[in-house]
């Protein structure tokens, strides 16, 4: 890979020095590092400096990393949000498959987002189509409403919670089962997804099963599931009180 230019903008001063003498020790791939406090002299550099990789705080008094984004005609850098724990933020970001790192930031946690950003850069996944889906899930008043991104090898593609009928893990990959389209296998493990959807109405049924509990018919006893596609779902035997307690709520 190229050079790779890199802009971090924080308003915390002491918060950047850290972060620069990370990325100076774990990333040496990144060659060039700017770095501002001043979230307009932060606009000016995307446009002049045009980083490649943008460390942004979400938090910041004068204009918040999500607003100073919106103020930029056309995303064509990637980005790797900073902040404390912030739960709508942070599943906003993670649902369009983009990137944060939670203050203070882990060594370990810095080099593995770094490594995902190369990876998308080998993929060819389309960092504007993300963006904009990050500002969509960022705007609508309902999280239940926000669209999960899904890479795949033709494209990527966005859907909401509801449209999801079930997951089924393939190895490192997963496949999506909707209710109005075909299925989508995808290139993230069914873990990944899960620590996605959780919270969101899904059910881990199995090793290789994720489902969700809206679109569950009915329990047989003999441990399968039937869902509103008519396809069912093997539920593992340890899991079985879990799952029951959990359709019941």
């Amino acid at each position: 890979m190229n050079t790779i230019k890199a802009l971090i903008i924080d308003d915390e001063s002491t918060a950047i020095k850290t972060l620069s003498l990370m990325i100076k020790h774990y990333i040496p791939e990144i060659t060039t590092l700017k770095s501002t406090t001043d979230v307009y002299e932060g606009l000016h550099l995307l446009k002049s400096f045009e980083p490649r990789l943008l460390y942004i705080d979400i938090h910041m008094p004068v204009m918040s990393g999500f607003e100073l984004l919106k103020k930029v005609p056309k995303v064509n850098f990637s980005i790797i949000f900073t902040t404390a724990h912030d739960e709508y933020a942070i599943d906003a970001i993670r649902f369009s498959a983009l990137d944060y790192l939670l203050k203070p930031i882990d060594a370990d946690e810095l080099r593995n987002s770094f490594n995902r950003f190369i990876e998308k850069q080998h993929s060819g996944i389309g960092n504007p189509s993300l963006y904009n889906n990050f500002m969509y899930n960022l705007n609508v008043t309902d999280k239940r409403d926000f669209k999960l991104a899904l890479s795949a090898i033709a494209g990527t593609f966005f859907h909401k919670p509801e449209d999801i009928i079930r997951l089924e893990g393939e190895g490192n990959y997963t496949k999506f089962f909707f209710a109005t389209q075909a299925s989508v296998l995808t290139t993230h493990t069914l873990k990944h997804y899960e620590a996605i959807l959780v919270n969101y109405g899904f059910i881990r049924v199995h090793k290789s099963h994720l489902v969700n509990k809206v679109h569950v018919t009915n329990y047989l006893t003999d441990g399968m599931l039937t869902m509103t596609d008519l396809s069912k779902v093997e539920v593992s035997r340890r899991r079985r009180e879990d799952v029951l307690e959990m359709l019941k709520r």
